[in-house]
């Protein structure tokens, strides 16, 4: 990977006789184009010389020589500013996308690092959410990039099958089912599962009785009652095979799921080891409560015995990082769970375990509709696959009024279109911030959206295609003759790609993967509108030609860690 930002480092180092890291951390990137690529402040050459900073970086910047890849060095006030040589950035960077093409803005920093990536994390008691798709786009997307920076990477999910709301849906189901199955009523079985669970809630309230009801399944569950198990593993095969069949649709895949049920009830070695380490203690109800100062106390068994979430994570997380002999444990949960995943990672720290540090909690905000927050009990809340249906329709029209296209090639086309415009939507805000998803927003063919993405690297190629029918070849093409301020531009944005794959990877923001690719979209969109590709002189339009192709791949390399699908054609 070309690392001017290194060789400049390298340079001024000997050159000031100081030490490459120490002027590597000062290195900065200027506010704008115009005060140059790279900047050095002065301010610390001014506390060693006991000199103004301004008249030190004047004076280097004539007396200073300038490494290989760098056309001049201007001071301004008490920055000396550097400009990148574009003509050799050109040749460099071309060359070496077309080199990697797929990997190119891979790295091996990760290189014999093992991480396990926990997402999606359903409950079995109803289908898959919006909540799920941001959860699921933000876990593959940090998968990816892991992957792609050398990491080896353990995709997990952890399927909530046991516990108090399980049992509220198996109780309505018991009681008010009818013996309905998917096949009797034409739902997928998710979908007929969460139907009893919000019919519980609605039962509840006219008789709260149905409370202690459930309760008592639980502890059946938990004792092993054959024909309670029986109602469980029949409800919960259901859920799961609709499940799967959501995953398949949006691109969710794992390497590893993981069953509450074959964790939960294997907590009691810990649960004893802390309470012989005072860590633990047994409040005057009878439950197990952990005592986290400065955190508040956790209660990690009920008082009746049975287990929560948490006796399930305290096994699980252990498991986790010895069973696979992990360098990082990364849970993908939503914001409302911070002080948990704080007070999960500070009992392992009281325990004394010396791997509590390699756990991870990767914060996200909610999905928020126009009718505010979701409620799943209510059923309140929008289906995943209701979601990708109604946005696989918009994009169906978006099609048809571009194409005449129809049957198979229509319904695929519409689908990978619509994942785009979900996906995107869900990635490109901060992940720690709330968003709002509008649906007829994220499917358009222009802005800040997936789908605009996919367009431009369709334009791409079809400009490739055309030359192609044409006999026209650019394999001998020349990168320096990419000399209007346009191409360079385009020059330097793909020469970032590696640098923010990096930044998104160390700070967890898949946004800043996508806010790339709409600055580079826009950038070759306004290229392609103003200046001439296939009507260039030859020598030029070979090297453009050799431009739209980078353009192309890049923009094909940040989709696919977005996990979001690459159209040829839109």
């Amino acid at each position: 990977m070309l690392d001017l930002k290194r060789k400049l480092a390298s340079s001024l180092a000997e050159q000031l006789n100081l030490q490459e890291e120490e002027i590597a951390k000062l290195i900065e990137i200027p506010p704008s184009e115009e005060l140059g690529d790279y900047a050095l402040p002065c301010f610390f050459l001014a506390k060693k010389m006991k000199r103004d900073a301004r008249s030190i970086a004047s004076e280097l910047s004539k007396e200073l020589s300038l490494p290989e890849g760098f056309a001049k060095m201007q001071a301004v006030g008490a920055y000396l500013n550097f400009f990148i040589d574009t003509a050799f950035l050109a040749k460099e960077v071309l060359s070496e996308i077309m080199e990697k093409k797929e990997k190119y803005g891979a790295s091996e920093i990760g290189r014999g690092k093992r991480v396990m990536i926990e997402y999606s994390q359903p409950n079995t008691n109803k289908p898959l959410h919006i909540g799920h798709l941001r959860n699921d786009s933000i876990g593959m997307a940090i998968s990816n990039l892991f992957e792609f920076c050398g990491y080896d990477v353990i995709r997990a999910n952890l399927m909530n099958d046991r516990g108090i709301h399980i049992c509220q849906a198996m109780l309505a189901y018991k009681l008010f089912g009818n013996n309905e199955t998917p096949e009797s009523t034409g739902m997928k079985g998710d979908k007929l599962v969460g139907k009893y669970y919000v019919l519980f809630h609605q039962k509840v309230k006219e008789d709260p009785k149905l409370n202690d009801l459930a309760r008592e399944l639980l502890r059946k569950w938990e004792a092993k009652d054959p024909e309670t198990l029986a109602l469980w593993k029949k409800l919960r095969d259901w859920v799961i095979e609709g499940f799967q069949q959501t995953y398949k649709i949006f691109g969710s895949k794992f390497d590893v799921i993981f069953f509450e049920s074959d964790f939960y009830y294997k907590v009691k070695p810990i649960i004893e080891e802390g309470l012989a380490k005072g860590v633990f203690y047994k409040n005057d109800k009878g439950a197990i409560v952990a005592k986290l100062a400065p955190l508040p106390d956790k209660v990690v068994l009920r008082e009746d015995g049975t287990s929560i979430y948490i006796s399930n994570d305290l096994v699980l997380t252990k498991h986790k990082i010895e069973h696979y002999d992990l360098d990082l444990n990364i849970f993908v949960v939503a914001s409302e769970q911070d002080l948990y995943f704080k007070q999960l990672f500070r009992i392992f720290e009281l325990l004394g375990y010396e791997w509590y540090n390699k756990n991870e909690h990767l914060s996200y905000g909610l999905v928020l509709l126009r009718e505010g927050k979701l409620k799943s009990r209510e059923g309140k809340v929008i289906d995943a696959d209701d979601l990708i249906a109604s946005v696989t329709e918009l994009a169906k029209q978006e099609i048809l009024k571009r194409t005449e296209l129809s049957g198979k090639e229509l319904e695929e086309r519409a689908l990978a279109i619509a994942l785009a415009a979900i996906k995107f939507a869900m990635l490109r805000v901060d992940p720690k911030k709330n968003i709002l998803f509008e649906p007829e927003k994220s499917i358009s063919f222009e802005g800040s959206t997936g789908p605009y993405i996919q367009y431009t690297y369709a334009r791409a190629r079809s400009i490739l295609r055309k030359a192609n029918s044409l006999g026209i070849t650019y394999a001998d093409a020349d990168p320096t003759l990419l000399t209007n301020d346009m191409e360079k531009s385009i020059v330097k944005k793909l020469f970032f790609f590696p640098r923010v794959v990096l930044s998104s990877l160390e700070e967890r923001k898949p946004n800043l993967i996508c806010n790339y690719l709409i600055e580079l979209a826009e950038l070759f969109n306004s290229y392609y509108h103003e200046v001439p590709v296939l009507k260039a002189k030859e020598d030029v339009r070979k090297a453009r030609l050799l431009l739209v192709d980078s353009v192309g791949r890049v923009i094909a390399n940040g989709l696919t860690l977005l996990n979001i699908p690459v159209l040829e054609e839109m």
